[in-house]
């Protein structure tokens, strides 16, 4: 059960790094920022995959102590605290991750308009074009 206990805190441990990742980022895009974006995604597949690991080793630890039977009280609040820990970055993790979407759907939808703008401009630029100014540019190339 220590093992288990010992896994749960280093998934507790990783959560807070991906916690933390997002915080900085968060930042960075409320401002406009997303230079970082790729890096970003990158890192956060990183700790993901670490995860994923801890929660694999978790679950071949849990097979192991369930044939064994007998787990200690004091073990059991540990087993519980951690998994409250774990609840609460879970938590505040896809609070982040709703933030940062809304983000990006902010700035894509900013460079929408500005692509929007740009093609009005064009199409009223084109309106002033005389058809044969056109037409002799393209006999002479």
């Amino acid at each position: 059960m220590t093992r288990i206990i010992t896994l749960l805190n280093e998934k507790n441990h990783y959560l807070e790094k991906f916690y933390s990742l997002n915080e900085v980022e968060l930042a960075n895009f409320a401002q406009g920022q997303f230079d970082n974006l790729e890096h970003f995604y990158q890192t956060r597949e990183r700790i993901l995959d670490v995860l994923k690991y801890v929660d694999a080793q978790i679950e071949k630890a849990h097979g192991e102590v369930a044939q064994g039977g007998l787990i200690q009280e004091s073990e059991r609040r540990e087993v519980k605290e951690a998994l409250a820990i774990k609840d609460e970055y879970v938590a505040r993790i896809i609070e982040q991750d709703i933030q940062v979407l809304s983000c990006i759907e902010m700035a894509k939808n900013s460079i929408i308009k500005e692509l929007q703008e740009v093609r009005r401009g064009r199409q009223a630029v084109g309106g002033y074009k005389s058809k044969t100014f056109n037409q002799r540019l393209n006999e002479e190339v």
